[in-house]
């Protein structure tokens, strides 16, 4: 019996496939709710890095604990200021790189 030969995809053929096309909204959702995850993922590095507790992170920005953790497993929206307030307890630089169609803007 012969096989087949494998098939292999890229990463973006494979997300087109599963969650769809760039700009629909299940790939939208899908991108933000990614790239939240990966803010969450950074917030707690650097927060391990520094040896600092949910808690500690927390009184240092004036929010509870379970705040900290939310913002950390992307289980609810912060607000921007808070998230601001985070990074700059933990000593972060935060800039922005806003696209718009024929602009850019990239705010420190």
């Amino acid at each position: 019996m012969k096989k087949k030969p494998l098939t292999t995809y890229t990463l973006e053929e494979v997300k087109e496939m599963f969650i769809g096309p760039v700009g629909t909204p299940k790939r939208d959702k899908f991108e933000f709710d990614l790239q939240m995850d990966l803010l969450g993922d950074i917030i707690k590095k650097a927060r391990q890095t520094q040896h600092l507790t949910q808690e500690q992170l927390g009184s240092l920005v004036g929010v509870q604990k379970a705040q900290i953790s939310k913002l950390e497993n992307n289980t609810t929206s912060a607000r921007l200021d808070t998230v601001l307030k985070v990074f700059n307890a933990l000593k972060a630089k935060v800039t922005f790189k806003v696209q718009l169609e024929n602009e850019e803007y990239l705010v420190i």
